[in-house]
């Protein structure tokens, strides 16, 4: 639970500068805990992939604003917004998943650590 639900406090610690906080919950209570508890070694590895997933979306987002001059924002807010409330409700969904001791997956999540 704490994997999934140290995103959002590691995003609000740093949003001022671009939310890279998201990362490093996950990620420090993944390598931590993964060679001794194997419901947190998959929940944490799922929790950092989901993060990951949505800072390469709103990076592409941002490049396509700065590629097309701006004219790209048209699409990017809106889409950034979609994109940071699914972020949200998902983050929240995994953690009350995993308190319930449920292996829970986000969709259209990459698996780039397996």
């Amino acid at each position: 639970m704490f994997a999934h639900l140290s995103s959002l406090v590691g995003g609000l610690l740093t949003s001022a500068v671009g939310g890279w906080g998201t990362f490093i919950g996950p990620l420090i209570i993944w390598l931590v805990k993964k060679d001794t508890m194997p419901f947190v070694d998959d929940q944490g590895k799922e929790a950092l992939n989901f993060n990951i997933t949505v800072g390469i979306a709103m990076l592409a987002l941002v490049l396509l604003s700065i590629v097309t001059l701006g004219i790209g924002l048209v699409i990017a807010i809106p889409a950034g917004v979609i994109i940071a409330i699914a972020w949200l409700v998902l983050t929240i969904i995994a953690g009350i998943k995993a308190n319930e001791g449920v292996l829970y997956r986000y969709p259209l999540t990459l698996r780039l650590i397996k």
